[in-house]
């Protein structure tokens, strides 16, 4: 009997399948976590008590208000909301552990203050949180091995996009050959329904699945980070921590001699700088000498994720001015790798396909060992046809 050739195909699909096999556990932890953590923001704010403001014409200064938290700690930074029911959000550090600060819910109106509560389900998403970026196990054990599996999972998606496309070559491809793919024959037996659900959801997923996955490898490898970092042409990451201190222009011997611009004034240049509705960030002085740091979302606009800049100076000259839209193609991808990961960048409209995709991409290691598993039964059938046929050509 002639042996059939090991073509290119039965390559690719021994990959896929061992390395689905393999990873299979792994992949679904990653996945069904990634899928429970999309919307998690949206999840807790169901189970806490928010603050509603207000609105009146009188105002209290953020001056005032950043006084009457320093009795909490030190008062970093403050978030105004343009929705005027929404509270003034302040972060401060209570203690020198507290580093990320905790924030304070003010009422810019009245002056009264509630500090931010624990959420009943922090527990619960900092496990999954935990579990999809090193499987609980210890950091340095945990982070590769996710790594790892991401790099298998990448894998998986390309292979599956090939394995995709009928046994036919390109110049003989037709649509009625490649149709059957686009769908789920859901009259046909739970075999061929299980074989589409693989394959078709498989495909419409693979491209978001791809992106998840060259954005995950940034926080799992550092010689990745640093790889991709090379090939945007810009640092990834590169503005953690708030990046380089940018120092006062004027003179340090008139400085004292030059009376500070208030927020208030800080306010109105902003609006007249960045002429647009979204959420102001400012960052509080440490000290007479400190410049003002301004951070303005676009959470009003389709690309929610982008960020415009303000460096303004004590006398109120403005020192720099970063608007995102103006930054290259390059520096926009690499300021976005985390959005692009999470699926927060547009929204909830990024967010709903993403969970989708997840969803999808956790019954894939499922189907995957069924299609393999049903292969598994059909051999012995094959191979005692065989010895049957053997024994009747001998008799």
């Amino acid at each position: 009997m002639k042996s059939k050739k090991y073509t290119v195909r039965k390559f690719i699909n021994d990959v896929h399948l061992w390395l689905g096999i393999s990873s299979s556990i792994i992949l679904l932890i990653i996945c069904l976590t990634g899928t429970v953590l999309t919307f998690e923001e949206e999840i807790k704010s169901l189970f806490s008590e928010e603050m509603i403001v207000s609105p009146k014409e009188a105002v209290f200064p953020i001056e005032t208000l950043t006084t009457k938290l320093a009795a909490e700690g030190e008062v970093t930074r403050v978030s105004i909301s343009p929705k005027k029911v929404k509270p003034y959000e302040f972060s401060v550090k209570t203690n020198k552990e507290d580093r990320r600060g905790t924030t304070f819910f003010v009422d810019q109106h009245s002056g009264t203050y509630t500090k931010s509560e624990p959420n009943v389900l922090d527990g619960f998403f900092m496990t999954m949180f935990k579990l999809h970026r090193w499987l609980l196990l210890d950091m340095s054990i945990g982070r590769p091995i996710v790594g790892i599996a991401t790099i298998i999972f990448l894998i998986l998606s390309i292979t599956g996009i090939v394995l995709w496309f009928p046994k036919k070559k390109l110049k003989k491809l037709k649509w009625k050959h490649l149709k059957p793919g686009f769908k789920v024959a859901w009259r046909a037996k739970w075999k061929r329904v299980n074989h589409d659900l693989h394959v078709t959801l498989g495909f419409y997923t693979a491209i978001f699945l791809i992106i998840m996955s060259l954005t995950g490898l940034f926080w799992s490898f550092e010689w990745y980070k640093d790889a991709g970092s090379a090939v945007l042409g810009t640092e990834v990451f590169g503005g953690r921590g708030g990046g380089p201190k940018v120092d006062s222009k004027i003179a340090s011997e008139i400085a004292s001699e030059i009376e500070s611009i208030n927020f208030a004034e800080i306010l109105k240049i902003t609006e007249r700088e960045l002429p647009f509705e979204g959420t102001t960030v400012l960052q509080i002085p440490a000290d007479e000498k400190d410049i003002f740091s301004i951070r303005k979302h676009h959470d009003k606009d389709f690309l929610q994720t982008a960020t415009d800049e303000l460096k303004i100076d004590r006398d109120g000259t403005i020192i720099s001015k970063e608007i995102f839209s103006e930054k290259p193609l390059n520096v926009q991808i690499a300021s976005s790798i985390k959005a692009i990961h999470l699926g927060t960048i547009f929204g909830w409209f990024s967010k709903t396909i993403y969970f989708i995709s997840c969803l999808i991409a956790t019954s894939l290691p499922i189907t995957g060992m069924i299609i393999w598993l049903n292969k598994m039964k059909k051999k012995p059938k094959k191979i005692s046809i065989m010895k049957t046929t053997e024994i009747v050509g001998k008799n």
